[in-house]
């Protein structure tokens, strides 16, 4: 069965499609001299060689959907799991900026410009970013400026710089501004002293001043040709580079970024439960592992250090932060950490709610951790447990999760300032809440505290 990927229309050169799950791309005719130079010229070799762009194989043409228009039809190589840029922590953002300026760089160097700058063509895979799209890249013409300025500037600069400078949770504007950040929106929301820095002022003040300057006034590519050399091209390239490279966030300190070290566990119990949830693992040998409020992802690395690619979420951009940190330090392949607010976690957006898919939509998967999290979903947010039954149902076959009692000091910590109004909330009540979406597989107390580890399968 051929199914068109929906959220792929935007680009005239070709189309993601899919046949029994496996992803194609359709290249149409009109990008034909455009991809013989990619791949002749040793830009796509050196790029793949380098894991930077992902790689593929030629298919046969007769998958092409559109034939009267196909040039070519290839199957690019795997990502184990699809993310978007208002799920990624500060570092993530900056890190798939450079890469997209360094690849830009790189592709003038063979005579070739980068014409999408979007941060949704930026994946990450086996612990790095990698970029996704191959039709972004089209011959080089001497004299245009970067088609692809504006867009980079808004998808990148001004959500990292307001991060940086304003506060980190405006990176959430990008589920908004599914095309980017306005500038002129950036503009007015950073910092007066960010006018004092020479990147800053000119590739977001006095760029937002400039669109609205030409806003309602026409400008040909031949009223450009000419104004912009290639060493030009590569003084901007530098200058961004330098600029992102110059954004910082403060140590992101939190509650929940130092939970291990404060929470009711002694070291031996907090080893017992590591143990004991790689054990369950194990059991499900899951492909593909989500970890529901993760935190920096201690237990998630029980699944990730036995080479299942596995997802960590968490609402806390400064463990995700942490996370990510130690994935590039430690050289991770298999963890993912992600921000996610499961009382909202990301919905389906754009064109038809179908250019970027729902967190759901990108499930369900073989096996779904969630350790330390119920508490804070029925108690802290007041969703009924049957609610959380029937949504951990759709994410995935098996579960693996902690139940956390009233008796235990994180969850007297949570009554401490509120009416106990959850009378179901109990070990009883939870079995019969999750009873009747799962079948209890098996239970056992972790040593040296109150709680339960359950491991569930759907029914």
């Amino acid at each position: 069965m051929v199914e068109k990927v929906r959220g792929s229309f935007r680009d005239p050169s070709g189309f993601i499609f899919a046949v029994d799950g496996q992803l194609f791309r359709q290249i149409n005719e009109k990008y034909r001299e455009d991809y013989d130079l990619l791949m002749n010229s040793g830009l796509y070799d050196q790029l793949t060689k380098s894991k930077t762009l992902v790689s593929h194989k030629e298919a046969d043409l007769a998958l092409a959907p559109r034939a009267e228009i196909a040039y070519k039809v290839i199957q690019p190589g795997v990502v184990d799991f699809i993310s978007y840029p208002y799920e990624w922590c500060f570092n993530q953002l900056k890190d798939a900026a450079i890469l997209t300026l360094s690849i830009a760089r790189r592709a003038l160097e063979f005579d070739m410009s980068l014409k999408d700058a979007s941060a949704y063509n930026i994946q990450f895979h086996h612990g790095r970013p990698i970029f996704i799209d191959t039709l972004s890249f089209e011959k080089y013409q001497e004299g245009l400026p970067w088609v692809a300025y504006k867009q980079f500037c808004q998808h990148f600069l001004a959500p990292l710089a307001l991060m940086a400078h304003t506060d980190i949770r405006l990176v959430q504007l990008l589920k908004v501004y599914i095309d980017g950040i306005p500038l002129d929106l950036a503009s007015e929301l950073l910092p007066a002293g960010t006018k004092l820095n020479f990147g800053l002022a000119t590739h977001i003040h006095l760029h937002a001043k400039s669109q609205q300057r030409y806003a309602n006034k026409e400008i040909s590519q031949d009223d450009m040709r000419g104004h912009i050399s290639k060493s030009q091209l590569n003084g901007l390239f530098d200058n961004l580079l330098s600029t992102v490279r110059g954004l910082k966030v403060k140590t992101i300190a939190t509650e929940w970024t130092d939970y291990y070290q404060n929470n009711n566990y002694t070291q031996a119990s907090f080893e017992e439960k590591r143990s004991l949830v790689k054990s369950l693992i194990e059991k499900v040998n899951p492909k593909l592992v989500w970890d529901l409020g993760g935190n920096i992802g201690e237990f998630s690395r029980a699944a990730s250090g036995m080479g299942i690619p596995t997802v960590c979420f968490d609402i806390d951009p400064g463990a995700v932060q942490q996370n990510y940190d130690l994935v590039k330090k430690n050289k991770e392949k298999f963890m993912l950490p992600l921000l996610m607010d499961l009382t909202n976690p990301s919905p389906a957006l754009g064109w038809h709610n179908a250019e970027r898919d729902s967190m759901q939509a990108r499930g369900p998967v073989d096996l779904v951790m969630a350790l330390a999290l119920i508490h804070h979903l029925a108690i802290s947010n007041n969703v009924p447990l049957f609610d959380v039954a029937d949504y951990f149902a759709e994410l995935g076959d098996y579960l693996i999760l902690e139940f956390v009692p009233k008796s235990d000091s994180q969850v007297k910590k949570l009554l401490t300032s509120r009416k106990d109004i959850f009378p179901g909330y109990s070990l009883e009540g939870f079995r019969i809440a999750f009873s009747s979406r799962f079948e209890i597989i098996s239970e056992e107390k972790v040593p040296g505290s109150e709680r339960t580890l359950f491991l569930l399968k759907k029914k």
